[in-house]
């Protein structure tokens, strides 16, 4: 599912390519591209969720904006992102590229993820999609692309 993410991003979000509103024509690009339809699906409700992730009432973590607050991770949580990928995210707080609500974005986009092989990488990429389907949070998109592809090979994967 990771891989029909990143190329949903890279070839529509990232290139700013028009992006197919027809979720049937989407699929069928996909399939084209060689993913199968399980992943398809799973990968297209997923981004559903993220954009759903917008509503406060569903989501009432995203009206907390306490400075003070420290993050406990659940024993899910701790398996799926390892103490590289915490510590990312505790940097990206302390910079300012995430927020309360957007690090619990990543987090739920995260724990979504039906994999059990989870990166830093992979969180990086989650991070640029959440930043980007997040209004309001333009500068920290920005701040992050630099972050990733100022890197000395200029690529994130």
């Amino acid at each position: 599912m990771m891989d029909i993410l990143m190329y949903l991003f890279e070839t529509y979000i990232h290139s700013d390519a028009e992006l197919m509103v027809d979720q049937d024509e989407l699929s069928e690009e996909l399939l084209r591209a060689g993913f199968h339809q399980e992943d398809i699906y799973k990968a297209l409700e997923w981004l559903e969720k993220l954009a759903a992730l917008q509503d406060t009432e569903e989501t009432p973590y995203m009206n907390t904006s306490s400075v003070t607050a420290m993050r406990i991770y659940t024993a899910q949580e701790m398996s799926r992102l390892d103490t590289t990928c915490r510590g990312f995210l505790t940097y990206l707080e302390q910079i300012h590229v995430l927020g309360a609500d957007t690090r619990e974005m990543v987090i739920d986009r995260v724990m979504a993820l039906e994999t059990s092989d989870f990166n830093l990488d992979d969180l990086k990429w989650i991070i640029l999609m959440v930043l980007f389907n997040a209004p309001g949070n333009e500068s920290a998109y920005s701040q992050m692309e630099e972050l990733l592809y100022g890197m000395e090979d200029g690529y994130i994967h």
